[in-house]
């Protein structure tokens, strides 16, 4: 799943490629992409022009004029290219803008799990999904003291916690093993027994590692491509994620793989110590 260092390169591609250009039509070809009724979603946007490309976590933020956002949640395997009309169309193509200029914005999805939603701007917090996220990992509105006493309520387990978005947005799976790996935390150590210099390292390794992986375009694993048509590089700066097997950078231990909240986990058993509940 594009996690928020993709989704950001997703929305720099479309930045580029997409804003000013107004929508002539709209061919919808997988109806369940599109939360609202295929005739109200297309009524809604063509004539319109995009004027932004926001981001929310995981979420993209199209804007057209200054009234109409569609949220777009990417999911597993969506992605967005912007390319001539005469382009080959792709099987996997569910949605395509069609513009005044004779370019077009195609949604793509393997697996057909992505979703759109036309909400009126300023009413991204009546989307499910949206509403309870937590702050973004900047140093401006992720604060390490605020961070420090949100997991100090909770008794569960440091990774799914990071992972359900609430206590800050935007880390999955690769990230959470990565910037616990980092921080020399194990995984499954509970939230609140986690000292406020740990919380505070950890606190820096997500907004440190995110930002490496947005300069890096991203992790590719499987199939990910931002909006140019590009991979990213990320995945080759990787200390744990994928490595079950492999020695630890720091300290030679083979890098184990475990379940943590139905996730693949990979962690170092030395470097990273599992505490118990207070």
């Amino acid at each position: 799943m594009p996690e928020l260092p993709e989704v950001e390169n997703v929305r720099r591609g479309l930045e580029t490629l997409a804003v000013g250009k107004t929508v002539s039509a709209i061919d919808i070809r997988w109806s369940k992409i599109i939360v609202n009724p295929d005739e109200v979603f297309t009524a809604g946007l063509v004539g319109q022009q995009i004027t932004a490309v926001d981001r929310r976590g995981k979420y993209l933020l199209i804007r057209f004029g200054e009234q109409l956002t569609v949220v777009s949640h990417l999911r597993m395997e969506g992605k967005y290219e912007v390319v001539a009309k005469e382009a080959p169309i792709s099987k996997h193509t569910h949605v395509i803008f069609e513009f005044t200029d004779g370019q077009q914005m195609r949604y793509l999805d393997t697996r057909k799990f992505g979703r759109m939603q036309l909400i009126e701007t300023g009413q991204e917090n009546t989307v499910a999904g949206l509403k309870d996220l937590g702050p973004e990992p900047t140093p401006t509105t992720f604060l390490k003291a605020d961070f420090y006493q949100r997991l100090q309520k909770h008794h569960k387990a440091i990774k799914p916690l990071l992972l359900d978005q609430k206590v800050v947005t935007g880390l999955g799976n690769i990230y959470v093993d990565e910037t616990l790996w980092l921080s020399h935390i194990h995984p499954e150590t509970p939230a609140n027994v986690l000292t406020r210099i740990e919380t505070d390292r950890l606190h820096d390794e997500i907004i440190a590692e995110l930002e490496l992986a947005i300069n890096h375009g991203g992790t590719t694993v499987n199939t990910f491509l931002n909006a140019i048509g590009h991979a990213g590089a990320f995945q080759e700066m990787l200390h744990v994620y994928g490595k079950k097997g492999v020695p630890c950078e720091r300290c030679g231990t083979p890098i184990e793989k475990i379940k943590v909240a139905q996730r693949g986990t990979h962690f170092c058993p030395k470097c990273q110590i599992k505490r118990d509940a207070k």
